[in-house]
């Protein structure tokens, strides 16, 4: 079997699929609280990429650069169900926000809906984060990038070998 040589560029995150319990609970966090726009509903009963019969509705929101989170609401008031080999702070999705202020002025709403909210944390001079759930228990992140330009090139430029000590101190403790 040959394979194809040819890479081709992955552009964006088109969206993030999670379940959901409710649709509607869904929509009120993700369109009234964080002011993401229900964009797209499919309700279908058979899943077309496996043909298995299971009614459900699959709900879209979109981000300013065109990315979304969509939901899939099963009719049957479930949530996805944590990793039990999993920490809950470890599994989430991070959302960029474009400023300090914004990622302040997000926890004071979301605080004033009565959701509880971890941070503003600082991630060493990277990143500036805020940590919530939704209705459905998916961990998110609110965050905004903070370390400049040459300090990226620097972490880009170190990537593969801070990944290779990790590795290796990994794998000598488990000898």
């Amino acid at each position: 079997m040959t394979h194809p040589t040819t890479l081709h560029p992955i552009h964006g995150l088109h969206h993030f699929a999670w379940r959901c319990r409710d649709a509607e609970e869904t929509r009120h966090f993700y369109e009234d609280i964080l002011g993401l726009p229900l964009t797209h509903v499919i309700k279908k009963d058979t899943v077309p990429s496996t043909g298995e019969h299971c009614p459900y509705v699959h709900i879209f929101f979109r981000m300013a650069d065109g990315s979304h989170i969509a939901f899939f609401d099963l009719g049957d008031n479930m949530i996805a169900a944590p990793s039990p080999n999993t920490p809950a702070w470890v599994n989430h999705i991070a959302l960029r926000v474009e400023s300090d202020q914004a990622l302040q002025d997000m926890k004071a709403r979301l605080q004033a809906h009565g959701i509880d909210v971890i941070g503003i944390t600082d991630h060493d001079g990277y990143i500036h984060s805020i940590y919530f759930f939704d209705p459905n228990g998916l961990r998110l992140e609110l965050t905004t990038e903070l370390a400049t330009q040459p300090v990226l090139e620097g972490y880009k430029r170190d990537a593969h070998a801070s990944l290779a000590t990790w590795t290796a101190q990994r794998r000598a403790a488990h000898v």
